[in-house]
């Protein structure tokens, strides 16, 4: 039987502290090892308790949550989830989190009771399970990002697909890209309320154009298209000249809109002018769209097994492993002449 996952909490509120470690305990195969009241008694506990996770509120006093956040990711990086207040500054603050490494970004229940972290259980256990022994990014010393010279496009279409986790690796890998990029649609398991400030940080960090993907939207050279979370799944209908369409049915794996379903779509319009690459998913969406990637004949960019070992890039039966650091130029290289 596998060891439970140790989970530190730290929150300044005693109460958010009781109803978190109470949601949290009654978990299968996850245990809180300790509650602190804020980054100082964070630091001893961590020493003390060895923690395999770390869910951390946003907003403290003193040493918030995001300049703890930030020295952990630098000198001594972690999995961390985060909880964040339901604002517009909550939502900055969430994906600035995410930017930094955390794992994920839960909002804060509005009324601080059990019955509201019972709507959440079943996701954050979820997110917990996989974070444990998840490889973190340390950004210490970590260079900023130059975007590529201006792209030679050979037609190809990339779709990308991962969760919260992977808001770090898309800034790293979207401040590469040049300006005239790769027509790029991205479905990201983002919480409510995420996709505009994402798309906003990014905006002001990269140089290819950003939107949020609507139906009947021209997919083109030199725009990403981020699907919004809600009641649609996203689907390019056709390649070239391709347009994005809204697809109002049932989540795909428990989630909408699914990686799966756009991967599908590529795969069926641009075959072998298709690339799709997943961000170390941690849940089953995704992998019915690799498969049909693979069988369609596209390029596919998967996490290797072993984590650490970063990519795999494979086409019907050739692979090819991919660095972490590469990742960025070999997708270039896939989509230039």
């Amino acid at each position: 039987m596998a060891a439970p996952v140790k989970v530190l909490v730290v929150d300044d509120s005693l109460t958010m502290r009781a109803l978190l470690s109470g949601a949290l305990e009654r978990i299968p195969g996850v245990t809180v090892v300790g509650s602190a009241n804020g980054a100082d008694e964070a630091r001893a506990m961590r020493e003390q308790l060895c923690p395999d996770v770390m869910t951390l509120d946003v907003e403290m006093p003193g040493i918030s949550g995001l300049e703890y956040l930030a020295e952990m990711m630098e000198k001594r990086p972690m999995p961390v989830i985060m909880f964040s207040t339901r604002t517009d500054a909550g939502a900055e603050a969430s994906i600035e989190a995410l930017r930094l490494g955390a794992i994920d970004c839960f909002p804060k229940p509005k009324v601080a009771v059990a019955a509201e972290f019972d709507k959440i259980l079943s996701k954050l256990g979820k997110r917990i399970k996989a974070a444990k022994g998840a490889p973190v990014k340390s950004t210490g010393g970590t260079k900023a990002t130059v975007a590529a010279p201006p792209l030679d496009w050979n037609g190809r279409i990339l779709a990308i697909g991962g969760e919260a986790a992977a808001t770090q690796a898309m800034f790293d890998l979207f401040g590469s890209f040049p300006a005239n990029c790769p027509p790029t649609v991205v479905v990201q398991h983002l919480g409510q309320g995420l996709a505009g400030t994402m798309i906003d940080a990014l905006g002001a960090a990269i140089a290819p154009r950003i939107v949020l993907a609507e139906d009947g939207m021209a997919v083109e050279q030199g725009t990403i298209y981020l699907a919004p979370p809600g009641d649609h799944h996203v689907v390019v209908d056709a390649w070239p000249n391709g347009t994005l369409r809204m697809l109002p049915r049932d989540p795909v794996a428990g989630e909408r809109p699914s990686i799966s379903i756009l991967f599908a779509s590529i795969a069926k319009a641009a075959g072998a002018e298709a690339i799709g690459l997943l961000l170390g998913a941690d849940g089953e969406d995704g992998d019915a769209g690799v498969r049909a990637l693979q069988a369609g004949g596209s390029y596919c960019i998967v996490p290797a097994e072993v984590r650490s070992e970063g990519f795999v890039l494979s086409r019907r039966i050739a692979a090819q492993a991919v660095p972490a650091d590469q990742l960025a130029r070999s997708i270039l290289k896939l989509v230039s002449k």
